[in-house]
């Protein structure tokens, strides 16, 4: 007797075979694993920044338009004055309150109570200013400059701002100062023009593109659903309006119409958001009317109308989860046009302003220096942009793909 193979269908929840049909999409999956990557990255922020200060904006203008991998000694100058503790979850949230004055420096060397550096120039020949520092104003937080040391057989006897009094030899302080006060910095991917580190703001950048992401995605299918089940359900009258208003809506080029809602609500990182949000329903809206419409229909819908139910119970407890695997896909697609009508808006000035850091913005400043030597300072940006936006596109059309149920597993 021959035997056929027969090809059965793995048991498994309807969510476990979608996800195992997406992970047969490589450019989908590995477009996922990019996007959580830069996730982590985002919510990790200023813990991984080399430039750790609030919004990534320690300048040094001597150090301006530095090529990437550029390497310079940093004195590390301890200010003086009470820094307040902060936890882990604020600095990676809001940045560390900078506890010294880093000065880019050259050679350096000890004199008696005193380090003598020749500060960074910025350009090889270029004269260098010659500065004397006390060891003790560099390593400690003083109540007075070196003036108020006193000398008692060979130590220095003097007070910090916390009222501790200090005893040290010139040779310990200069030894703590070699350990603790002198740090060789590299900007990897270079400075931009006012001195700062394009890395740090590029990290920090990445929170403003997913944060606009996120909730205007969120505020987008908040409106978009509820304007949509309205129409689609009810029908009507309800349901004319709708489609007016959305048609009205989307005969408005959507930059246009952001830029409008922009001017109203005035610049700023969370008018950004709400503008965004509010020009990205009419898509979801239109969808769901349209999903709505074809399944409000069914046996199941009627079954639950037949047992009392309300009409906010059928949409929300029984429709919406039917379509919910296409509007994830919208919401894919409207993720990316999020990031970059963000990036569009803060390479117009209209957007998230400055010195808070901004893909778009970074553009937007560097963009003079293409056709010169620097022209990496507004590339690097426009990648991050570029492969964000595939990286949601690629993901997107593999989500759709991984819910179609017509699709052969």
């Amino acid at each position: 007797m021959l035997f056929k193979k027969t090809k059965y269908l793995s048991s498994g929840s309807l969510s476990a075979l979608a996800w195992k049909k997406f992970r047969r999409n490589k450019p989908g999956f590995i477009s996922l694993l990019f996007i959580g990557m830069i996730i982590v990255i985002a919510i990790l922020g200023y813990l991984i920044t080399p430039d750790n200060s609030p919004l990534a904006n320690e300048q040094h203008l001597e150090l301006g338009l530095k090529k990437p991998g550029f390497t310079v000694n940093m004195l590390r100058v301890h200010k003086n004055q009470s820094i307040k503790d902060q936890s882990l979850f604020e600095i990676m949230l809001f940045g560390k309150t900078p506890e010294y004055i880093n000065i880019p420096i050259g050679q350096f060397r000890f004199s008696g109570n005193s380090i003598i550096v020749e500060e960074y120039s910025g350009e090889p020949g270029r004269p260098s200013s010659t500065e004397k520092f006390g060891l003790a104003d560099v390593i400690y937080p003083m109540a007075g400059d070196s003036t108020h040391y006193r000398e008692v057989n060979g130590y220095l006897i003097f007070r910090d701002i916390y009222g501790h009094q200090i005893r040290r030899t010139p040779d310990d302080l200069a030894i703590d100062l070699l350990t603790n006060n002198i740090e060789k910095t590299t900007f990897w991917l270079g400075t931009d023009r006012f001195g700062r580190d394009l890395l740090s703001e590029l990290i920090i950048g990445t929170r403003v593109s997913l944060s606009v992401g996120f909730i205007s995605v969120f505020i987008s299918l908040v409106i978009g659903i509820f304007i949509g089940a309205l129409g689609g359900f009810f029908r009507g009258w309800i349901d004319n309006f709708v489609v007016w208003f959305i048609n009205v809506i989307w005969s408005i080029p959507t930059l246009l119409l952001v830029i409008a809602i922009t001017f109203a609500l005035g610049k700023g990182f969370w008018q950004v958001f709400v503008a965004v949000g509010l020009t990205m329903w009419v898509e979801v809206a239109r969808v769901v009317r349209g999903q709505i419409l074809s399944i409000r229909e069914k046996e199941f819908v009627e079954a639950g109308t037949a047992l009392g139910f309300t009409n906010f119970r059928i949409i929300f407890r029984h429709i919406l989860p039917n379509i919910m695997g296409i509007v994830i896909v919208i919401s894919a697609a409207n993720f990316a046009s999020a990031i970059l009508l963000e990036a569009g808006l803060s390479f117009l000035g209209i957007g998230v302003q400055p010195p808070m850091p901004s893909w778009g913005a970074m553009i937007k400043e560097n963009y003079g220096y293409i056709i010169l030597d620097s022209a990496y300072l507004a590339i690097i940006p426009g990648f991050a942009i570029m492969f964000l936006v595939l990286a949601f596109m690629l993901a997107g059309n593999a989500l759709r793909d991984a819910l179609d149920v017509r699709s052969v597993n």
